[in-house]
């Protein structure tokens, strides 16, 4: 084999190795937005799916299956020449053993994505400063999205990027904006991190692990024991109700997993502990009982 063959063969490994952790779909939505230059739109769509996709977010060694499958579609509302009002939606899937089937993991509306830009401004982040509401955002986002996803693989595993989602907002906090500070009743970025790294409310972390680890991918080779994990992870959940101001993780985690949740226990028969899962859902999670009434 020529020097040039291994040489090749030799960098292919490493960018299949070692590659980025996200494989993120950007959209940037500015139906709302009339008469005005779209093309900065498109731009923007663009530079961000690059930044995301093409960042290293942390040290891991990530192979290219393992990227993590994800979305952020961002929804502007007005714009008043390079100030925009936006919306952002954030999601993220996590594969299943033994299966085709993608589970979610994170689907969260921030409502509160006000940002500055100019087309073709390069998208740069110092972890030391805040520059930019926009970049700051993303990469507090890209944090959350990872460290999520590491929680549930190993317990806990996510923790490095849920301190650097963290250090992301005490530093936007200089900017002054409602999204990053400690407001009363405000479900915002500050309490998103805040609740997630609290020793407090470990129970939702925990939950994340064991109802992915042993009940998600128990599921095809052990479907009574993935059930049963199921269940008592999401029943541990009750150890968390209402020891916040509205119970933040509580939605977060049903607002990813309820639709999950209603699938697999409508087309399951009894379970020891199905009636207990569903009383605990209906308590903890008022706002899907039209959905849990599917699985009475």
């Amino acid at each position: 084999m020529s020097k040039f063959n291994i040489l090749f063969i030799a960098l292919l490994s490493i960018f299949t190795v070692n590659a980025q952790e996200l494989n993120c779909l950007v959209t940037v939505n500015s139906d709302q937005i009339a008469g005005s230059n779209q093309q900065v739109f498109s731009t923007l769509q663009k530079a961000l799916t690059e930044y995301i996709n093409q960042t290293k977010w942390t040290n891991r060694v990530v192979k290219q299956e393992e990227r993590i499958d994800c979305a952020m579609t961002i929804i502007v509302t007005s714009r008043d020449n390079n100030k925009f009002t936006a919306t952002l939606q954030v999601q993220s899937t996590r594969p299943v053993f033994n299966s085709s089937y993608a589970s979610p993991v994170l689907n969260i509306k921030d409502k509160e994505f006000n940002f500055t830009y100019n087309e073709f401004d390069p998208l740069i982040y110092n972890r030391n400063s805040f520059d930019s509401n926009l970049v700051s955002t993303i990469v507090f986002y890209a944090n959350i999205i990872i460290g999520l996803d590491a929680d549930t693989f190993k317990e806990f595993g996510g923790e490095e990027e849920l301190k650097e989602a963290q250090n992301v907002m005490l530093q936007a906090q200089q900017s002054g904006l409602s999204s990053w500070q400690n407001v009363v009743g405000e479900q915002n970025r500050f309490l998103l991190i805040d609740n997630l790294l609290s020793p407090n409310l470990k129970a939702y972390r925990s939950t994340l692990y064991n109802y992915h680890r042993f009940g998600m991918d128990n599921l095809v080779n052990s479907k009574g024991s993935g059930l049963q994990s199921i269940e008592d992870s999401v029943i541990a959940l009750q150890s968390i109700y209402n020891k916040t101001i509205g119970n933040y993780l509580i939605r977060l985690f049903f607002d990813a997993k309820a639709d999950e949740i209603v699938n697999i226990y409508s087309e399951s028969t009894n379970t020891r502990n199905k009636e207990r899962l569903v009383q605990t859902v209906r308590k903890i999670s008022t706002n899907n009982n039209a959905k849990w009434r599917k699985i009475d």
